[in-house]
């Protein structure tokens, strides 16, 4: 018999989360104090696109192990209650929790004698220490356990973990032992640590994953000078398993409802702390730096000239969403460049396929054909595998200038050979000779896809020749080597 779980918040990690707990056999009751989400979740409908929640959460409606409320008293029978509230920026760049608070004060009389009240938002260091004494409670023990979901993954990121993380007091080690039985139908070792260091593991993992995004930024600079290729040298980077694969993608910045989050308050935190983080500042620096620099491309894409006016020029935008596979806006790189754009006079038409309705200052369309139409530039702002897959001859042939900014590097010169479309690329090479392998990032431990990179040479007078593909599983073992078709 599963444990019976109570969720506080029903956005991306407490739907994840709920639904993922009663997939494991526990019974979970979901709270929100947003009644059309708890009305539209308990009709089987979830209003985030998150690959594969929905169905997850239909069959724990339909088995009866998942309910949705938004009166927190009906978590009054509940073993363990689970916080996932958002801990937004506050204006010293530190977490607020004033939502975690406010909910704290309404539990109060409604969590029972022994039941366990666990941390599973990014809250700042010495938070699950001081939840008992905001709570009012001291025979409510605290767990930290810090959840590591990725938007667009999460849903595999939860059932198949890297590691679960739980810290907690030494004299709440019972309660911690509760908290992991949660998690026993995962093949995932359970870390067990203080409430501080899961705490602080959470804030670390996502500060490293901003520098090692803007480290892979800097190099796709250093790359357009030197002549060398950003494809080519994480690829190369990406096979050393000290490395990995994961986050070496170069493009417009990282963005969302984590890293930036995240790596603010960690340097609020340091700050505190009376310790300097340089790298985490400087990831952040290099970060918002980079929205300049693709918008440097745009401009000479659009008029020829990085000084060009943008005024009054069409711009294409494929894409809003921070990433694929989610239509969260949230600190969007592309949606940034893409206000930016506006700013300076552009007219600008975006499609993105989890984006039906986007910001009122440009044009949204459910057809991404129609984003070339008399485009000045077309512009990729947003990774989704289908625009691989566009018709790039119809593209060309509807733009006012053929030339597409591929800030991704999600398309390569062998989907656009022969259409007319000029691309330009992030951390690509300049010159004659210039050799060039294409992949739109580094095969992810998530895919289990085979990803084929393609080396091809161009000449100064953008002709093309091939010089052969081989092909990686996600470890980076070479199943096939041959030369395409060109």
């Amino acid at each position: 018999m599963g444990n019976r779980v109570g969720v506080v918040g029903a956005g991306y990690v407490g739907l994840t989360t709920a639904a993922c707990l009663a997939h494991l056999g526990h019974h979970v009751t979901c709270a929100d104090n947003d009644q059309s989400k708890v009305e539209e979740c308990a009709g089987g409908e979830i209003p985030i696109a998150e690959p594969g929640l929905r169905g997850l959460v239909r069959d724990g409606l339909a088995e009866e192990r998942l309910a949705f409320t938004t009166d927190l008293a009906a978590l009054d029978q509940s073993d363990v209650v689970l916080l996932c509230l958002p801990t937004p920026t506050g204006p010293d760049g530190t977490a607020d929790l004033s939502v975690v608070e406010t909910v704290l004060g309404s539990l109060r009389e409604v969590l029972p004698p022994g039941c366990v009240l666990v941390t599973k938002s990014t809250v700042p260091v010495g938070t699950a220490a001081r939840l008992p004494r905001l709570l009012g409670r001291d025979d409510i023990p605290v767990v930290s356990n810090p959840e590591f979901l990725s938007e667009g993954t999460a849903v595999a990121d939860f059932l198949e973990p890297d590691r679960v993380v739980i810290g907690s007091a030494p004299e709440h080690r019972e309660a911690a032992d509760r908290v992991a039985g949660l998690y026993a139908g995962l093949d995932a070792p359970v870390i067990r640590t203080s409430a501080k260091s899961a705490e602080l593991a959470k804030y670390a993992s996502n500060a490293f994953l901003a520098v090692k995004l803007s480290y892979v930024n800097t190099l796709a600079e250093l790359c357009e000078h030197l002549g060398a290729e950003i494809g080519e040298v994480t690829m190369t980077m990406g096979l050393d398993e000290r490395i990995g694969p994961d986050f070496l993608a170069a493009g417009p910045g990282w963005g969302g409802s984590c890293l930036p989050k995240d790596t603010s308050a960690l340097l609020g935190i340091a700050e505190g702390a009376g310790v300097d983080l340089p790298l985490v500042r400087d990831a952040v620096a290099v970060n918002a730096r980079q929205a300049a620099a693709m918008l440097r491309k745009i401009r000479i894409a659009a008029t020829g000239t990085p000084d060009g006016s943008l005024s009054g020029a069409r711009i294409g935008l494929l894409g809003l969403a921070f990433k694929a596979g989610t239509g969260d806006l949230r600190d969007s790189p592309a949606l940034g460049i893409a206000a930016e754009l506006a700013a300076q006079g552009a007219e600008l038409t975006a499609h993105d396929p989890q984006v039906p309705d986007g910001p009122g200052w440009l044009t949204s369309t459910g057809n991404p054909y129609q984003v070339a139409n008399r485009a000045d530039a077309v512009v990729v702002l947003t990774e989704w595998p289908q625009f691989r897959e566009l018709d790039w001859f119809r593209m060309a042939a509807a733009a006012r200038r053929p030339v597409v900014v591929d800030t991704r590097n999600l398309l390569d010169d062998k989907i656009l050979a022969g259409t007319g479309m000029r691309r330009i690329g992030v951390g690509a090479a300049k010159g004659e000779e210039a050799g060039r392998m294409f992949c739109s990032s580094p095969p992810s431990t998530r895919s289990t896809e085979p990803v084929t990179y393609c080396a091809v040479r161009y000449q100064s007078d953008g002709s093309y020749g091939g010089n052969g593909c081989l092909q990686a599983d996600r470890l980076g073992t070479v199943s096939a080597y041959f030369r395409p078709d060109w």
